[in-house]
């Protein structure tokens, strides 16, 4: 049996993972979601080609669930060359800085006022995905707290996937029920680049030249 949410105007995020079309719109019907906003950078999967644009929206348009894409400014894949390490790693920090991406924010914030919203991505897991580990940090400062949409529609807490990153990059003693949760937030910024090293989009040194 799936959680539900009750509260409108609650701000989700989601990733696509293999699911069926028909198994993703339940959940997002279950959870009363009215706004899907898509924060990939190609709005497209290889993998799993239902997840593309086009019969992603014809699938949630007739369900009275709008399709935003907010892949330009929020995705994963930046097109500004001054993000990019020289390694090819995406700065999540910088990317954090940039004008088009702090519109994209306060523009799904908005969207959430009105509705339910989610932020969707591909990975399943949200610690995987730059929706947590760089769209995350923004919405918490900004005083947006997400829900996690897990698979079989479980709900995962913000504070939970927070503990399970501590957990995961060597700071469980800083955890929520640890007895030195004091230093939690410092140990979170360093468990959010750590995360970042493993997670976050890399493209070649020389690529980045065409950016």
């Amino acid at each position: 049996m799936m959680q539900t949410a009750e509260k409108r105007g609650t701000f989700f995020t989601i990733g696509h993972s293999n699911l069926e079309l028909e198994d993703f719109l339940a959940v997002l019907q279950d959870q009363k979601i009215r706004i899907l906003c898509d924060v990939r950078s190609r709005p497209g999967s290889f993998r799993y080609p239902q997840f593309n644009r086009e019969p992603l929206e014809a699938l949630v348009t007739p369900a009275k669930i709008k399709y935003e894409f907010l892949g330009e400014a929020l995705g994963g894949r930046p097109t500004e060359r001054n993000v990019y390490r020289e390694d090819g790693l995406v700065d999540y920090v910088e990317r954090r800085k940039a004008p088009d991406f702090c519109t994209g924010v306060e523009r799904a914030i908005e969207l959430s006022r009105a509705a339910n919203v989610a932020l969707m991505c591909a990975e399943e897991d949200p610690l995987h995905c730059h929706r947590f580990l760089m769209i995350g940090p923004a919405l918490i400062e900004r005083g947006v707290t997400p829900l996690h949409i897990r698979r079989g529609g479980i709900l995962e807490p913000q504070r939970d996937a927070e503990d399970r990153l501590l957990d995961v990059q060597g700071f469980s003693d800083v955890t929520s029920n640890s007895l030195f949760s004091a230093g939690r937030d410092s140990a979170l910024v360093d468990a959010l680049q750590k995360q970042s090293e493993e997670y976050a989009y890399r493209a070649s040194p020389e690529a980045i030249e065409y950016y």
